[in-house]
């Protein structure tokens, strides 16, 4: 379809009628008196005329110019053809996972579907592993977090580099203290930066909090208002003691207060059962962007001004030249 971007530039098509109602111009040049004038006129064979003389345009030169200004005025309303409306999808979602990387995360009472014994962060990262894959609408973040909470990939629609990132952590890596409170903090700084509206943040935690600037529930209500759902994940020991003793009534509160979901899984099943949970409760989002795309026609009629313009010019040259010749012809036979 055809769109002129200024339509308005049409009303300059009239404006050369306007010259129909100027004075015509006349060139005044001075004139000399000679005795011999008769003698001249003879032996020129021009027949004299009195007033001035008002050379008219031929036919083609007239339509040449009405073209080019034809053209010009179609160049200077900027035509574009607009093409048939393209939809495509971008991610619609913004999924930040914080993980505990306390001291107690060592502790092997995970299996894998090897039967493989493993610790609790090696089947957190395994199940995580197989989140993420199924996420392709989402932008992924991941934060981890021990005595302090710590961005560890930074929002990406790249699955493969989160997962790799995700390898690359390490128990101990950010302390020994488990700041539940804290990452919940910076994960609420990183939605804010990242401006979507769809604002989902998993936690994976092993312990209770120890010792965070803001404690989980008041970050929770924060969260809360920034329209971020929290679901925290309990991968500890429900009978272990003291640091490493995991605090279900503040995950749930958590959950409760963001409208999230608090899940406790005692092996990698019900870790497994958690993810697929979230997945459910979250599925895909896809944000549809609908566009036309445009192509600039104005070249078209500035191409056909300069193609008339040159043609003109030289077809003429061309007579002129011919002229020329034809004159020299007899000239050299004399």
């Amino acid at each position: 379809m055809l769109e002129l971007v200024h339509p308005w530039a049409l009303a300059l098509l009239p404006l050369p009628l306007l010259m129909r109602w100027l004075p015509a111009h006349r060139e005044q040049r001075d004139s000399v008196k000679v005795p011999f004038f008769q003698t001249l006129l003879a032996l020129s064979g021009e027949r004299p005329r009195e007033g001035a003389q008002v050379l008219r345009r031929r036919r083609l030169q007239t339509l040449l110019v009405a073209s080019m200004w034809l053209a010009l005025v179609a160049a200077a309303s900027k035509p574009e053809w607009v093409g048939e409306p393209i939809e495509q999808q971008r991610e619609g979602r913004d999924l930040m996972v914080a993980v505990d990387l306390s001291g107690s995360m060592e502790t092997r009472d995970f299996t894998l579907p090897d039967g493989e014994r493993v610790d609790r962060l090696e089947a957190v990262k395994y199940v995580l592993d197989r989140l993420a894959r199924q996420r392709d609408s989402d932008r992924l973040g991941l934060i981890v977090f021990g005595s302090a909470a710590f961005l560890q990939t930074p929002f990406t629609p790249d699955q493969n580099v989160w997962s790799q990132l995700l390898a690359e952590t390490r128990i101990g890596m950010a302390g020994q203290s488990t700041v539940f409170g804290d990452a919940i903090g910076l994960a609420i700084k990183l939605f804010l930066d990242s401006g979507s509206e769809h604002r989902v943040l998993v936690v994976l935690t092993d312990g209770n909090d120890t010792g965070s600037r803001v404690p989980p529930v008041d970050a929770a209500r924060v969260a809360a208002t920034e329209g971020i759902r929290i679901y925290p994940i309990a991968v500890g020991d429900p009978a272990a003691v003291g640091e490493d003793a995991l605090d279900m009534q503040t995950l749930e509160r958590v959950a409760q207060l963001t409208g999230g979901r608090a899940f406790q899984a005692l092996d990698r099943a019900s870790l497994e059962a958690a993810s697929r949970t979230i997945a459910a409760l979250e599925p895909a989002l896809y944000e549809t962007v609908s566009f036309r795309p445009r192509h600039s026609l104005h070249w078209l009629p500035v191409a056909a001004v300069s193609l008339l313009y040159g043609s003109y010019h030289g077809w003429a040259a061309l007579l002129v030249w011919r002229q020329h010749r034809r004159q020299r012809g007899p000239a050299r036979a004399a």
